[in-house]
């Protein structure tokens, strides 16, 4: 694919095969990501037929992604040797050309190569050796009616040459024999493209540094010996979870996995966008691609290949590039017509040109010159000095650097439409616990009402929630662990996302009896009976969050939790303030517990009590009135993440509020570990991206809007300036570059926040 004419066809061509549901495809990735019914077609037949359209392409499944990365520094190598070798030939023939004029320059002339004959071998060499291959696709692509960049190039070196051929087969015609324009053209054109290709390598450079993380080899010791046990080197494809292996000082840690000896500090600046080195001691998770600094370890696996985590982000990072941001999917289409509007200028081109000139006979333009030669050449540079490639460009290169730059940071941003989205956002709505709070909530109290201990109070709660992961559940086992207590046990869960759970527990005697344990509303709606004096009293006394437990029809305590406030939050929300978005606190606790995080936070506007359905509806309402995004990380907050423009959540949320939000920050699996400072710095490079974005666009756009008109001969008669068909080659090469470059800048855009510093909160 050589412009976003290209991906237009490549998409199109897919989507007019039987059973494909929808196909997006990337430019620069070279990768088409395609639903299909598996009872109508497969991938093989899917890419045979875009390889006889002229698209080479071989099937690759989600797993092949995941396991077998594409080598993609391979692949731009070898199309890098290849454009060099056709560069060089077609240099070699541009300097044959060039001597063989060297007489019009006041250079002696040279017998052999100042020979007509030897600039129609010169013109006929370049066409069929270096040009061959635009030639072919060019015409194929025509003869398909999916006319691309090589088509144009391929009319226009083909019209000069067929033209001149005539003018010497038949000096009659008196038209201008100029071999030397295709052979100018060509170079040109390959110039050009070797510059762009190494552009764009440069712009897949970030992504191609996150498969350079991923070790090849690993020691593999045997388990429960020492770390400094020499071990065996094996591919850590081979690598096992439960396997012991052994990570020196100065390695990649290879897999995901606990450390079982040793202790050291690791650089996990590659998931986390912090340079601070971590202290790692025994019972601590490393994550493979991070960088052991200090001591040796043994570690033990918990995930390998393409369960890691660095694994993870790749196959995100990579999936991204197929999910286009909507000004993309709009320059694509509009890209995938203009060779035809190219086409249709070009013969208007030369039809008014030929018919006009003899009629108006205009004292600027030569006589030695016939009207049908300036026709034909204005036309020619028409169709050369088009590039849909800019325009194609503008936006998959932007998005690209940014993506990967983001993830460089510890961003992932799952597709270019929430890369587009997010620089739009100016409400930004947080969920608490997890979120804000760091999600490790702890029993700070116990009030049993009854005949019930403290003991018993914790031990039939903790009995209960041994079948929950919600934060506040953890807590409570953590508790009745740390307290040494029995579990009992349950039967017949049923649990209700924001406000509650039930089971049956088994009791010491044997009898069962059913325990509810949740908010207020919960046990109102079994008709529990609740000291309401002395509940509110104790709400207006404790700003934390209160679990309220019974029995069948019968209260019988509360538990009290409190949970920090995550140490990056108030500097995370004092930046967001200061740059104008509105900032919301929603969460299913108490208005009392809110309000509190509220205050300690500076955020002024609070929803309290409002159960996991109820969040979408708050954020419903604010779009109203704003582009939101909903930033939570538990089950209950996955409506709210969905129906958010952009949904966002950190590493160490739920399985389902990874899946449905559009944006991950990362960071270690400890809960002090800062991710929220990342929010700010996404927001920063979505902004520089898009302003980037808009940078190409223009360009791409009023580069062909001055420049046709120019090709076309429209300010001839007011300047007599006239574009040939060689310059016309340099300036469309260059267009290209320009936009890719541009796109580079982002690189070295300042895109990272200032240093925070982070401040332990407490309720």
């Amino acid at each position: 694919m050589q412009c976003a004419g290209c991906v237009n066809a490549v998409e199109r061509q897919l989507k007019q095969q039987p059973g494909v549901q929808s196909a997006k495809v990337n430019l620069l990735t070279a990768l088409a990501v395609v639903e299909y019914d598996a009872t109508q077609t497969d991938p093989a037949a899917l890419a045979t037929h875009l390889s006889n359209r002229g698209f080479p392409s071989q099937p690759r499944s989600a797993q092949d992604a995941r396991d077998n990365p594409p080598n993609w520094l391979e692949r731009d190598r070898n199309e890098q040797t290849a454009q060099q070798r056709r560069l060089a030939i077609a240099a070699l023939l541009l300097l044959f050309s060039g001597l063989g004029h060297w007489h019009h320059w006041g250079g002696p002339a040279i017998p052999l190569l100042s020979h007509i004959f030897s600039h129609w071998l010169v013109a006929t060499l370049a066409l069929l050796i270096p040009g061959r291959d635009i030639l072919i696709d060019g015409f194929r692509s025509l003869w398909y009616r999916l006319p691309n960049m090589n088509t144009l190039v391929a009319l226009g070196t083909l019209s000069a040459y067929l033209a001149s051929c005539a003018a010497l087969v038949w000096p009659g015609l008196g038209w201008e024999c100029f071999f030397d324009e295709p052979v100018m053209l060509l170079g040109f054109i390959f110039l050009g493209r070797t510059l762009e290709g190494r552009v764009r390598q440069k712009a897949s450079r970030s992504l191609q540094q996150l498969f350079a993380l991923q070790p090849a080899t690993a020691r593999i010791i045997q388990a429960n010996l020492s770390s400094q046990e020499t071990g065996i080197e094996i591919p850590v494809q081979t690598v096992q979870v439960g396997d012991w292996i052994r990570v020196l000082p100065g390695e990649k840690i290879p897999v995901d996995g606990v450390i079982t000896t040793g202790q050291t500090q690791v650089d996990e600046s590659m998931l986390t966008g912090e340079s601070i080195l971590v202290d790692k001691i025994r019972g601590d998770r490393v994550v493979a691609g991070t960088l052991n600094q200090a001591g040796t370890i043994a570690v033990q696996v918990t995930q390998t290949g393409s369960d890691t985590v660095l694994a993870q982000i790749i196959a995100t990072v990579e999936a991204a590039q197929a999910r286009k941001a909507p000004i993309q999917n709009l320059t694509d289409k509009a890209a995938g017509y203009f060779a035809y509007g190219v086409l249709a200028i070009a013969i208007i081109t030369f039809g008014v040109w030929d018919g006009m000139i003899p009629i108006m006979q205009p004292a600027w333009l030569p006589s030695e010159i016939p009207p049908v030669m300036l026709a034909l050449k204005l036309a020619i540079t028409v169709l050369v000095v088009a590039c849909p490639c800019a325009l194609g460009l503008a936006t998959p290169t932007a998005i690209l650097v940014g993506t990967g730059v983001a993830a460089q940071q510890g961003i992932v941003f799952k597709g270019g439409d929430s890369l587009e989205t997010l620089q739009r956002v100016d409400c930004v709505v947080f969920d608490k616990t997890g979120t804000l709070t760091q999600g490790q909530p702890q029993v700070s109290q116990l009030w049993p009402v009854t005949h019930w201990t403290e003991q018993q109070l914790l031990q039939y709660a903790a009995s209960v929630e041994q079948g929950s992961e919600h934060p506040l559940a953890q807590a409570i086992l953590q508790s009745a662990h740390q307290q040494q207590l029995d579990l009992l046990p349950t039967q017949t869960f049923s649990l209700t996302p924001g406000q509650g759970i039930r089971a049956q527990v088994q009791t010491p005697e044997r009898s069962w009896v059913e325990v509810i344990l949740g908010n207020r509303a919960w046990l109102e709606q079994h008709d529990i009976q609740l000291d309401m004096a002395w509940v509110e009293r104790l709400e207006q006394s404790f700003a934390q969050t209160l679990v309220y437990c019974a029995t069948t029809h019968q209260f019988v305590g509360a538990i009290a939790l409190s949970d920090p406030i995550r140490p990056d939050a108030p500097a995370m929300l004092e930046q967001l303030h200061q740059n104008g978005i509105r900032t919301v606190l929603i969460s299913g606790d108490r208005q009392a517990v809110v309000e509190a995080i509220a205050a300690q936070l500076g955020i002024a506007e609070i929803y309290a009590g409002v159960l996991p359905a109820a969040k979408a509806e708050v954020i419903n309402q604010l779009q109203t009135q704003h582009c939101v995004a909903m930033v939570g990380d538990g089950i209950n907050d996955a409506p709210a993440l969905v129906q958010a423009d952009v949904g966002i959540t950190v590493q160490t949320a739920t399985d389902i509020a990874l899946e449905t939000a559009d944006v991950l920050l990362l960071g270690s699996a400890t809960a002090a570990t800062p991710q929220l400072g990342l929010l700010n710095r996404a927001l920063k490079i979505s902004r520089v991206t898009f302003t980037k974005i808009r940078q190409n666009l223009i360009w791409a756009l009023g580069y062909n809007l001055v420049l046709l008109p120019l090709a076309a001969g429209v300010f001839i008669p007011i300047t007599t300036i006239m574009l040939t068909p060689p310059l016309a080659g340099a300036l469309m090469a260059s267009s290209s570059i320009a936009v890719v470059a541009n796109s580079l800048l982002l690189q070295h855009s300042d895109v990272k926040d200032p240093p925070i510093t982070f401040t332990q909160h407490s309720e």
